[in-house]
């Protein structure tokens, strides 16, 4: 599964530079699957046909976010989740609603760096 960011989050932004997709944001900032990854012109999203350069808006302007599209969950990257190890209040967590198996996660990486 893909993690998120809870409102318990600081906004200490420990957890951006963290991650190996660029998955995460601050508070407000607009994203793109491209940002941090070898994903250019349109590209398959979730079944989705996307402009990897489209500009999206937030998913939340409180607190830092991840996009879980783009989450892998630092799987072919790191042993755990990156932004969970660095978090001083424990609020990267499992997102319920977001279910991946570690192959999909895999898949997921693979897809996010083509390598060249």
């Amino acid at each position: 599964m893909a993690i998120m960011i809870t409102d318990e989050c600081i906004n200490c932004g420990a957890c951006e530079p963290e991650c190996p997709n660029n998955a995460i944001y601050e508070p407000g900032a607009e994203w793109a699957f491209e940002d941090g990854t070898s994903l250019r012109g349109s590209v398959k999203i979730s079944g989705v046909d996307v402009d990897a350069a489209k500009r999206q808006r937030p998913v939340s302007d409180e607190v830092y976010y991840i996009v879980s599209d783009k989450c892998t969950e630092c799987v072919g990257f790191h042993e755990e989740p990156q932004c969970a190890a660095v978090c001083p209040v424990d609020c990267c967590i499992d997102n319920p609603d977001v279910r991946e198996t570690k192959t999909e996660l895999t898949a997921k990486k693979e897809a996010l760096h083509i390598e060249a």
